[in-house]
Protein backbone atom coordinates (compact mmCIF):
# COMPACT_ATOMS: atom_id res chain seq x y z
CA UNK A 1 0.00 0.00 0.00
CA UNK A 2 2.36 3.06 -1.20
CA UNK A 3 -0.32 5.61 0.22
CA UNK A 4 -3.80 5.94 2.44
CA UNK A 5 -7.09 7.70 -0.14
CA UNK A 6 -8.61 9.92 2.12
CA UNK A 7 -11.47 10.55 -0.32
CA UNK A 8 -11.60 6.49 -0.51
CA UNK A 9 -11.90 6.95 3.47
CA UNK A 10 -14.42 9.39 3.58
CA UNK A 11 -16.50 7.17 1.16
CA UNK A 12 -15.62 4.32 3.48
CA UNK A 13 -16.70 6.28 6.66
CA UNK A 14 -19.61 7.80 5.14
CA UNK A 15 -21.29 4.58 4.20
CA UNK A 16 -20.65 2.79 7.31
CA UNK A 17 -21.99 5.70 9.65
CA UNK A 18 -25.08 5.75 7.00
CA UNK A 19 -25.91 2.28 6.99
CA UNK A 20 -26.27 1.83 3.55
CA UNK A 21 -24.61 2.77 0.51
CA UNK A 22 -28.02 4.21 -0.62
CA UNK A 23 -28.16 6.96 2.16
CA UNK A 24 -24.74 7.28 1.46
CA UNK A 25 -25.34 8.42 -1.82
CA UNK A 26 -28.01 11.07 -0.22
CA UNK A 27 -24.96 12.31 1.78
CA UNK A 28 -22.68 13.16 -0.66
CA UNK A 29 -24.42 13.26 -4.35
CA UNK A 30 -22.97 10.48 -5.81
CA UNK A 31 -24.44 7.47 -7.55
CA UNK A 32 -24.27 4.11 -6.26
CA UNK A 33 -21.52 3.06 -8.67
CA UNK A 34 -19.52 5.17 -7.87
CA UNK A 35 -19.96 5.02 -4.33
CA UNK A 36 -19.36 1.09 -5.02
CA UNK A 37 -16.46 1.33 -7.73
CA UNK A 38 -14.35 3.70 -5.32
CA UNK A 39 -14.97 1.46 -2.09
CA UNK A 40 -13.80 -1.80 -4.10
CA UNK A 41 -10.55 0.16 -4.61
CA UNK A 42 -10.76 1.06 -1.28
CA UNK A 43 -10.59 -2.33 -0.22
CA UNK A 44 -8.32 -3.85 -2.88
CA UNK A 45 -5.53 -0.77 -1.88
CA UNK A 46 -5.90 -2.36 1.67
CA UNK A 47 -6.07 -5.43 1.07
CA UNK A 48 -9.11 -6.68 3.10
CA UNK A 49 -12.81 -7.01 2.87
CA UNK A 50 -14.05 -4.04 5.02
CA UNK A 51 -17.66 -5.09 4.24
CA UNK A 52 -19.82 -8.33 4.31
CA UNK A 53 -23.03 -9.11 3.22
CA UNK A 54 -25.70 -10.07 5.16
CA UNK A 55 -29.33 -10.41 3.49
CA UNK A 56 -29.76 -7.02 2.07
CA UNK A 57 -27.60 -5.15 4.60
CA UNK A 58 -23.89 -4.49 4.75
CA UNK A 59 -22.12 -5.31 7.90
CA UNK A 60 -18.84 -4.21 8.64
CA UNK A 61 -15.85 -6.80 8.83
CA UNK A 62 -13.42 -7.08 11.49
CA UNK A 63 -11.04 -5.27 9.02
CA UNK A 64 -13.99 -2.42 8.47
CA UNK A 65 -14.94 -2.27 12.44
CA UNK A 66 -10.71 -1.27 12.66
CA UNK A 67 -10.51 0.95 9.79
CA UNK A 68 -14.17 2.78 11.31
CA UNK A 69 -12.51 3.63 14.63
CA UNK A 70 -9.03 5.23 13.05
CA UNK A 71 -11.60 6.97 10.43
CA UNK A 72 -13.99 8.48 13.12
CA UNK A 73 -10.72 9.98 15.27
CA UNK A 74 -9.20 11.18 11.81
CA UNK A 75 -12.31 12.90 10.50
CA UNK A 76 -13.45 14.24 14.15
CA UNK A 77 -10.01 15.97 14.39
CA UNK A 78 -10.37 17.44 10.99
CA UNK A 79 -14.11 18.66 12.21
CA UNK A 80 -12.40 20.29 15.01
CA UNK A 81 -10.03 21.81 13.48
CA UNK A 82 -12.64 23.60 10.83
CA UNK A 83 -14.59 24.67 13.75
CA UNK A 84 -11.46 25.93 15.55
CA UNK A 85 -10.80 27.89 12.06
CA UNK A 86 -14.16 29.17 11.81
CA UNK A 87 -14.79 30.96 15.19
CA UNK A 88 -11.20 32.04 16.15
CA UNK A 89 -10.88 35.70 16.14
CA UNK A 90 -7.43 36.97 17.16
CA UNK A 91 -5.21 34.53 15.55
CA UNK A 92 -4.96 30.97 15.73
CA UNK A 93 -4.43 29.51 19.53
CA UNK A 94 -1.48 27.51 20.30
CA UNK A 95 -3.02 23.61 21.10
CA UNK A 96 -1.45 22.04 24.29
CA UNK A 97 -2.31 18.41 24.42
CA UNK A 98 -2.01 16.47 27.71
CA UNK A 99 -2.37 13.41 28.89
CA UNK A 100 -2.78 12.96 32.79
CA UNK A 101 -2.05 9.34 34.34
CA UNK A 102 -5.29 8.68 35.85
CA UNK A 103 -3.87 7.78 39.18
CA UNK A 104 -2.13 11.57 39.59
CA UNK A 105 -4.98 13.50 41.93
CA UNK A 106 -7.00 15.92 40.12
CA UNK A 107 -5.98 18.82 41.94
CA UNK A 108 -2.44 18.26 41.44
CA UNK A 109 -3.05 18.22 37.95
CA UNK A 110 -5.01 21.27 38.09
CA UNK A 111 -2.44 22.77 39.85
CA UNK A 112 0.34 21.90 37.32
CA UNK A 113 -2.00 22.72 34.43
CA UNK A 114 -2.67 26.16 35.49
CA UNK A 115 0.25 28.01 34.83
CA UNK A 116 -0.17 26.40 30.97
CA UNK A 117 -3.81 28.06 30.71
CA UNK A 118 -2.71 31.62 32.53
CA UNK A 119 -0.04 31.98 29.37
CA UNK A 120 -0.52 35.74 27.07
CA UNK A 121 -1.14 34.26 24.31
CA UNK A 122 -4.25 32.06 23.55
CA UNK A 123 -3.99 28.36 23.94
CA UNK A 124 -6.39 25.33 23.49
CA UNK A 125 -5.78 22.62 26.09
CA UNK A 126 -6.51 19.37 25.44
CA UNK A 127 -6.72 16.61 28.17
CA UNK A 128 -6.57 12.90 28.12
CA UNK A 129 -6.99 10.82 31.12
CA UNK A 130 -5.43 7.23 30.91
CA UNK A 131 -2.83 4.18 32.03
CA UNK A 132 0.49 5.37 31.54
CA UNK A 133 1.03 3.24 28.77
CA UNK A 134 -1.57 3.76 26.76
CA UNK A 135 -0.74 7.49 27.04
CA UNK A 136 2.87 6.84 26.10
CA UNK A 137 1.52 5.36 23.08
CA UNK A 138 0.03 8.47 22.15
CA UNK A 139 3.15 10.57 22.98
CA UNK A 140 4.94 8.88 20.69
CA UNK A 141 2.73 9.11 17.90
CA UNK A 142 2.51 12.83 18.81
CA UNK A 143 -1.29 12.93 19.18
CA UNK A 144 -0.09 14.35 22.63
CA UNK A 145 2.68 16.80 23.49
CA UNK A 146 3.65 15.94 27.24
CA UNK A 147 2.33 12.99 29.81
CA UNK A 148 1.93 14.02 33.43
CA UNK A 149 2.87 10.80 35.65
CA UNK A 150 3.30 9.84 39.29
CA UNK A 151 5.99 7.71 38.27
CA UNK A 152 8.90 7.75 35.81
CA UNK A 153 8.11 6.40 31.94
CA UNK A 154 8.21 2.55 32.42
CA UNK A 155 11.40 0.83 31.55
CA UNK A 156 9.93 -2.18 29.18
CA UNK A 157 8.30 0.50 26.43
CA UNK A 158 9.76 0.24 23.90
CA UNK A 159 8.82 3.83 23.09
CA UNK A 160 11.54 7.03 23.01
CA UNK A 161 10.83 9.35 25.93
CA UNK A 162 12.57 11.58 28.56
CA UNK A 163 11.57 11.92 32.53
CA UNK A 164 11.27 15.65 33.92
CA UNK A 165 10.70 15.65 37.66
CA UNK A 166 8.45 18.25 38.31
CA UNK A 167 8.57 17.75 42.15
CA UNK A 168 8.08 15.56 45.16
CA UNK A 169 6.56 16.59 48.12
CA UNK A 170 5.63 14.06 51.12
CA UNK A 171 2.13 12.69 52.62
CA UNK A 172 -0.77 14.24 55.10
CA UNK A 173 -3.50 12.27 55.87
CA UNK A 174 -6.75 13.51 56.99
CA UNK A 175 -9.96 12.86 58.40
CA UNK A 176 -12.96 14.01 59.35
CA UNK A 177 -13.05 16.20 62.99
CA UNK A 178 -15.34 13.12 64.31
CA UNK A 179 -13.19 10.42 63.66
CA UNK A 180 -9.94 12.34 64.63
CA UNK A 181 -11.46 12.47 68.11
CA UNK A 182 -11.74 8.80 67.93
CA UNK A 183 -8.10 8.46 66.46
CA UNK A 184 -6.69 10.93 69.28
CA UNK A 185 -2.91 8.94 70.08
CA UNK A 186 0.21 10.61 68.78
CA UNK A 187 0.99 10.30 64.61
CA UNK A 188 1.55 8.09 63.23
CA UNK A 189 0.48 5.64 66.37
CA UNK A 190 -3.12 7.07 65.62
CA UNK A 191 -3.43 5.20 62.57
CA UNK A 192 -3.05 1.56 64.44
CA UNK A 193 -6.53 0.15 64.21
CA UNK A 194 -7.88 3.35 62.12
CA UNK A 195 -10.17 2.96 59.19
CA UNK A 196 -7.74 3.70 56.79
CA UNK A 197 -8.74 4.31 52.50
CA UNK A 198 -5.86 3.42 50.17
CA UNK A 199 -5.10 4.51 46.75
CA UNK A 200 -5.08 1.96 44.21
CA UNK A 201 -2.52 -0.92 43.13
CA UNK A 202 -1.44 1.53 39.94
CA UNK A 203 -0.62 4.41 42.15
CA UNK A 204 3.28 4.44 42.41
CA UNK A 205 2.97 5.48 45.83
CA UNK A 206 1.48 2.48 46.94
CA UNK A 207 4.51 -0.01 47.88
CA UNK A 208 6.16 2.83 49.92
CA UNK A 209 3.05 3.37 51.52
CA UNK A 210 2.23 0.11 52.87
CA UNK A 211 5.94 -0.48 53.60
CA UNK A 212 5.92 2.44 55.53
CA UNK A 213 3.34 0.80 58.05
CA UNK A 214 5.56 -1.85 58.38
CA UNK A 215 8.48 -0.14 59.53
CA UNK A 216 6.10 2.43 61.98
CA UNK A 217 4.73 -0.32 62.89
CA UNK A 218 1.16 0.57 62.90
CA UNK A 219 -1.99 -2.03 61.39
CA UNK A 220 -4.79 0.15 60.10
CA UNK A 221 -8.01 -1.36 59.19
CA UNK A 222 -8.20 -1.43 55.16
CA UNK A 223 -11.80 0.28 54.26
CA UNK A 224 -11.32 0.32 50.35
CA UNK A 225 -9.03 0.54 47.82
CA UNK A 226 -9.44 3.08 45.09
CA UNK A 227 -7.91 4.21 41.58
CA UNK A 228 -10.05 7.31 41.54
CA UNK A 229 -8.49 9.36 44.33
CA UNK A 230 -11.39 11.99 44.37
CA UNK A 231 -13.51 8.82 44.89
CA UNK A 232 -11.29 8.59 47.81
CA UNK A 233 -11.30 11.97 49.10
CA UNK A 234 -15.11 11.60 48.75
CA UNK A 235 -15.46 8.75 51.05
CA UNK A 236 -13.05 10.47 53.34
CA UNK A 237 -15.16 13.85 53.61
CA UNK A 238 -17.74 11.27 54.55
CA UNK A 239 -15.83 9.67 57.35
CA UNK A 240 -15.87 6.30 56.22
CA UNK A 241 -11.80 6.24 56.79
CA UNK A 242 -8.63 8.10 57.04
CA UNK A 243 -6.76 9.17 53.61
CA UNK A 244 -3.62 10.45 52.38
CA UNK A 245 -3.06 13.40 49.37
CA UNK A 246 0.40 15.01 48.77
CA UNK A 247 1.32 17.55 51.17
CA UNK A 248 1.85 20.44 48.19
CA UNK A 249 -1.41 20.67 48.20
CA UNK A 250 -2.56 20.09 51.79
CA UNK A 251 -4.61 23.58 52.49
CA UNK A 252 -6.78 22.82 49.39
CA UNK A 253 -7.49 19.17 50.26
CA UNK A 254 -8.68 20.95 54.19
CA UNK A 255 -10.83 23.76 52.27
CA UNK A 256 -12.00 21.08 49.64
CA UNK A 257 -13.16 18.47 51.81
CA UNK A 258 -13.98 19.71 55.45
CA UNK A 259 -11.36 17.80 56.72
CA UNK A 260 -8.64 17.82 59.30
CA UNK A 261 -5.00 16.71 59.05
CA UNK A 262 -3.72 14.71 61.22
CA UNK A 263 -0.21 14.08 60.95
CA UNK A 264 2.18 14.16 58.23
CA UNK A 265 5.39 11.94 56.98
CA UNK A 266 8.30 12.70 54.44
CA UNK A 267 9.57 9.01 54.85
CA UNK A 268 6.88 8.45 51.60
CA UNK A 269 6.93 10.45 48.93
CA UNK A 270 5.57 11.34 45.96
CA UNK A 271 7.29 12.37 43.00
CA UNK A 272 5.52 13.80 39.56
CA UNK A 273 6.85 13.88 36.16
CA UNK A 274 6.67 15.61 32.89
CA UNK A 275 7.36 12.81 30.20
CA UNK A 276 8.23 14.04 26.83
CA UNK A 277 9.83 13.27 23.81
CA UNK A 278 11.81 16.01 23.80
CA UNK A 279 15.09 15.61 26.03
CA UNK A 280 14.84 19.86 26.48
CA UNK A 281 11.31 21.60 26.95
CA UNK A 282 10.57 23.75 24.50
CA UNK A 283 6.84 24.05 24.00
CA UNK A 284 5.83 26.81 26.07
CA UNK A 285 3.05 25.79 27.92
CA UNK A 286 5.09 22.86 29.32
CA UNK A 287 8.10 25.37 30.35
CA UNK A 288 5.74 27.32 32.30
CA UNK A 289 4.11 24.05 34.01
CA UNK A 290 7.89 22.71 34.95
CA UNK A 291 9.20 26.06 36.34
CA UNK A 292 5.80 26.82 38.38
CA UNK A 293 6.19 23.66 39.32
CA UNK A 294 9.29 23.82 40.98
CA UNK A 295 9.19 27.30 42.33
CA UNK A 296 5.49 27.56 43.85
CA UNK A 297 3.73 24.37 43.61
CA UNK A 298 6.49 21.64 45.74
CA UNK A 299 9.11 25.25 46.74
CA UNK A 300 6.27 25.40 49.16
CA UNK A 301 6.17 24.78 52.61
CA UNK A 302 4.71 21.45 53.81
CA UNK A 303 1.30 21.36 56.00
CA UNK A 304 2.39 20.81 60.17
Amino acid sequence: MSGLNYKHLRYFWTVAKAGSIARACERLHLTPQTISGQLSAFENALGYKLFVRVGRRLELSEAGRLVLSYADEIFTVGEELEEVLRHQEGGLPLQFRVGIVDSVPKSVAYRLLEPAVSLPEPLRIVCREGKIASLMADLAIHRLDLVIADSPMPAGLSIRGFNHLLGECGLTFFATSALARRHKARFPRCLNGAPLLLPGEDAAVRPGLMQWFESVSVRPKVMGDFDDGALMKAFGQAGIGIFAAPSAIAAEVRRQYGVVAIGSTDAVTERFYAISVERRLTHPAVVAISSTARQELFGMKRAP
